[in-house]
């Protein structure tokens, strides 16, 4: 079976931003014969400061997205924070995606169910692979068994995340496809002076690492200028990076 890769910028910025990106997952698709799934988040509900930039908002920028999924046969991955997004958002994206923070929201779950789409669940900072039990349960007693799970890392400390891969491997026994959040995981939350820094350079490894305790699909949030992106800048690929890292794990 051929892995499962996600990628994409942090949230919509620009219709300029989404296409740049979506042009060149085309080409990798095209390039390796795989089938990268576009993410990007309509609003960012949890950014660390409320002057942060969160995203155009649910009608607007579903809208942007359907546009991406329309003019370059990309799916579509986005983020649900509350249950009544979740209808709007299923008639665009494939895949909807729980935040980690809200993986244990039983409304957003079964709201996320319902759809029929496949609901992905980003594992909590504070939770175990062996606790990821729960939502997925949560999930397939609402009558949905498109689930997926993701490994993010664990919050060890102030400011700093550090992944046990053992995780996988306890997720993999509740879904069939248990992804490896490759940037998120190199986060530094909170430590950049009211918003979150990160260290992008670990982010190839990570992907390997998670490859050899056998995940079978990989999140990247990628940007054509990661320095200048709105939201999660710091641990963002570069969109021209990209391409190596995908061929590397194939």
């Amino acid at each position: 079976m051929k892995p499962v890769f996600i990628a994409g910028p942090c949230v919509i910025e620009n219709m300029d931003v989404l296409e740049q990106v979506a042009q060149r997952l085309v080409e990798i698709n095209a390039k390796y014969d795989v089938d990268i799934i576009f993410k990007s988040s309509f609003d960012k509900a949890n950014r660390t400061s409320i002057s942060s930039y969160r995203g155009p908002g649910l009608e607007k920028g579903m809208k942007m997205l359907a546009d991406i999924k329309s003019k370059y046969g990309l799916r579509i991955l986005t983020d649900i924070h509350e249950s009544c997004q979740a209808q709007p958002a299923a008639e665009v994206a494939d895949v909807l995606q729980i935040p980690a923070f809200l993986c244990r929201q039983t409304d957003l779950l079964v709201a996320a169910a319902k759809t029929g789409k496949i609901v992905n669940i980003k594992k909590a900072q504070f939770l175990s692979g062996e606790d990821m039990q729960f939502p997925v349960q949560k999930v397939r007693e609402s009558g949905n068994d498109n689930v997926w799970l993701t490994e993010r890392g664990n919050m060890y400390g102030y400011n700093n995340l550090a992944v046990d891969f053992r995780n996988i491997a306890d997720m993999k026994k509740y879904a069939d496809t248990v992804i490896m959040d490759c940037t998120h995981s190199v986060q530094r939350p909170g430590a950049a002076g009211g918003k979150t820094g990160g260290n992008r350079e670990f982010v190839p490894a990570m992907a390997l690492a998670a490859k050899a305790f056998g995940a079978n699909g990989y999140f990247f949030e990628v940007h054509p200028d990661p320095e200048k992106a709105l939201s999660d800048g710091p641990n963002m690929l570069y969109l021209d990076d990209l391409e190596a890292v995908v061929k590397s794990l194939l």
